[in-house]
């Protein structure tokens, strides 16, 4: 046995002073003599002992209680371990606040009972140490020690949050707090429900810091989430129905049964339908709906769940535009057949263009520039193109029969494009077309109808390089090739638009899809949803206010719609404004939110005074949806040294259990307990024992 505080033991002392008064304490008896006193005597002489027997049990009572008090004062404890620490401490406590701690006990959420966790730990230290409260938010604020009074304030602020923390890194974080106070006793706490995807223990090496993991457990373990959302096709079209693919997951053991869907579009919700998921086991479904209007759009798609909800709910915004405009760039006269595809479609608009007298400064404007056969491409337009590209736009290039071949691989190298060998004037056939490249997938209902392919009276040989075909001819060599170059692709032509080379223009059926799929892909697909607590970057046209202001601001916009089950993470309905970091680049202006993005739904991007410029839709991570944790006995496994788990279910007084585990088995609390008792048995003594 050990004393946490041995120098208490010289109040022991104290114990002389009932000895003395006990010693001296006694009546001096006048003798008064008179006849016939032996019966009085013998009265006498029993009602002494009894009386001297009484006084000795007082004394041992009084004894008792007070060494009971001295060592209680001491702090005797039993040690579990050799190395005791001794002095003070640094204590860091690591509360997981994320959103599957939202998940129900027997009695509380699982967020309620870590935080009663956390406020016994700092009540099994004393004030002279010095603690930290870390959660999943990272706070500045977070990476210092503090008392223990700002400590248990701290841990009544914690709050759920969406950001998601691998345990490895809390710990790092930990460890260079710890670091910062002038303690050599470092310990940490981390109180999780070690889900399997955060619980990288292994990751952590370091053998000086105490580490104690403290699990908490759910009574169920069952949820439906909606894990992505994407179109099938990259660009929406104005009147014409938009696909979105859903894909949901069933987290629980259990078959789900009658899962409801619905999306809420254009301040509308209806229902999409129910769906059976199997036990573990995800599901894809398809949401159709109508676009009626150009510009931007917010959709939210939900599912009911119950209790873990906040992803129950997926956001998204995409932009519709009213035309996609396409270039023209003409060697000669402009090519008829071209004018006359993109006639019949409204939502397309041609603009033709000189090759010899262009306007560069236009190019962003347009999602396909079409090169028709001119005789040779400057390096002037070669770099403009580039850049073009690399931003996105595609390029088709048909190449003249006359054409510099020089300037024309010139720019085909800087694209990574095999060059063009010279013209052959021979018959070829095409003989297939690529069913799996965005030009032509989803064309043809029939894929295996025998359709009527172009023919060439004469091409230019490609050269073999890391394109991909789109046309091949029946040897296996190239008539149309992509070639990819940033966030665009420049397609490449064997032979010459002219319809005496090729019967291309009059092949409608290959002719016009491919104009239309490469005008759509050229329209950069923008992302519709982001991740909040990922280092998202936004990206958006550069524009100028009014007032000559250039500070964007990014405000929620509040989803008052019914149907939604809710994020589990405060007032959904309100709204909120901020500055993002911001950085512009050319025409561009990139955006990065960082932590200030707290909650789901969709942020409009704004000048000061001026209408929205852009809207982006802010989903949780779904990372916190699967709901499977380790055990007990699998977080134990493979732990080093300085690592154990805290397995006592000790909900009553969890910081009982700590201090075992720093000191061992505390009998400070049983030399109280004996003390009242011997004080008690004292109290009777002199009450029922009469003499």
């Amino acid at each position: 046995m050990q004393f946490v505080f041995p120098a208490f033991l010289a109040a022991l002392a104290v114990l002389a002073i009932p000895v003395i008064i006990h010693l001296f304490y006694f009546r001096r008896f006048k003798r008064v003599y008179f006849t016939n006193v032996r019966f009085l005597k013998e009265v006498k002489e029993e009602t002494s002992n009894r009386q001297k027997l009484r006084n000795l049990l007082v004394l041992l009572m009084r004894c008792l209680a007070i060494a009971a008090m001295v060592l209680a004062f001491a702090q005797p404890f039993i040690p579990l371990s050799s190395g005791v620490k001794q002095g003070e401490k640094a204590v860091s406590i690591y509360v997981d606040n994320s959103f599957s701690m939202g998940a129900l006990s027997q009695n509380a959420p699982l967020l309620e009972l870590a935080k009663q966790r956390a406020r016994d730990i700092v009540g099994a230290f004393g004030v002279e140490n010095r603690f930290q409260v870390l959660t999943n938010d990272f706070e500045g604020r977070d990476q210092r020690l503090i008392s223990k009074e700002d400590a248990l304030n701290r841990i009544e602020e914690i709050r759920t949050s969406p950001a998601t923390r691998d345990l490895s890194k809390v710990l790092i974080r930990q460890q260079q707090c710890l670091q910062t106070g002038k303690q050599e006793n470092r310990i940490a706490f981390v109180i999780s429900d070690f889900q399997r995807n955060i619980a990288d223990l292994g990751a952590f090496r370091d053998s000086l810091m105490e580490v104690n993991l403290v699990p908490m457990r759910a009574v169920q373990e069952r949820n439906i989430s909606i894990d992505s959302v994407w179109f099938e096709s990259p660009v929406q079209i104005l009147n014409q129905p938009a696909n979105l693919l859903v894909k949901i997951s069933n987290r629980s053991d259990e078959d789900a049964e009658e899962v409801r869907l619905s999306l809420r579009h254009d301040g509308q919700t209806k229902p999409v339908g129910s769906m059976n998921i199997s036990a573990q086991s995800s599901k894809l479904d398809t949401v159709s709906f109508n676009i009626l209007h150009p510009g931007w759009h917010e959709a939210r798609l939900s599912v009911t769940d119950y209790p873990v909800q906040f992803d129950d709910d997926y956001y998204l915004s995409f932009y519709v535009a009213e035309q996609i405009h396409v270039l023209a760039i003409n060697g000669g006269e402009p090519n008829k057949y071209i004018g006359n595809a993109f006639l019949g479609a409204r939502y397309f608009q041609l603009d033709n263009a000189d090759a010899r007298a262009l306007d560069y400064s236009k190019f962003s404007a347009y999602q396909l520039i079409l090169l028709n056969e001119p005789a040779s491409i400057s390096s002037g337009l070669a770099n403009e193109l580039e850049t073009f590209v690399e931003n996105g736009g595609n390029v088709l290039v048909f190449p003249s029969q006359t054409a510099d071949l020089n300037s024309y691989n010139t720019f085909l190298q800087a694209f990574g494009a095999g060059s063009l060998g010279a013209f052959e004037p021979s018959t070829r056939q095409a003989s297939q077309l690529n069913m799996d490249e965005f030009v032509f997938h989803d064309v043809f209902l029939n894929k295996s109808a025998n359709l009527r392919l172009p023919v060439t009276q004469g091409n230019f040989r490609i050269a073999p390089s890391g394109g991909e075909h789109i046309i091949t001819y029946r040897d296996g060599s190239a008539m149309l090739a992509k070639y990819p170059k940033g966030e665009g692709a420049l397609y490449l032509c064997a032979a010459p638009l002219n319809e005496q080379v090729s019967d291309l223009v009059r092949n409608g059926e290959v002719f016009v899809p491919m104009l239309f799929k490469m005008a759509i892909a050229g329209t950069k697909s923008r992302q519709i949803a982001y991740t909040i607590g990922k280092d998202e970057v936004l990206e958006a046209k550069h524009q100028v206010s009014a007032s000559g202001e250039t500070i964007y601001q990014l405000r929620r916009q509040p989803d008052t719609g019914e149907g939604g089950s809710g994020n589990g993470a405060g007032d959904q309905a309100g709204s909120s404004e901020f500055i993002p970091e911001q950085r512009i680049l050319g025409s561009k202006v990139l955006l990065t939110p960082g932590t200030q993005v707290r909650d789901a739904g969709w942020y409009r991007l704004r000048l000061q005074g001026d209408s929205t410029l852009a809207e982006f839709a802010f989903n949780y991570d779904r990372k916190e949806s699967d709901l499977s944790y380790l055990s007990d006995d699998a977080i134990a496994e493979g732990l080093p040294g300085n690592m154990r788990v805290l397995t006592e279910n000790a909900e009553a007084n969890f910081g009982q259990v700590v201090d075992e585990q720093e000191r061992g088995i505390v009998l400070w609390r049983w030399c109280v307990i004996f003390a009242l008792l011997f004080l008690a048995l004292e109290g009777l003594f002199l009450r029922l024992w009469k003499v």
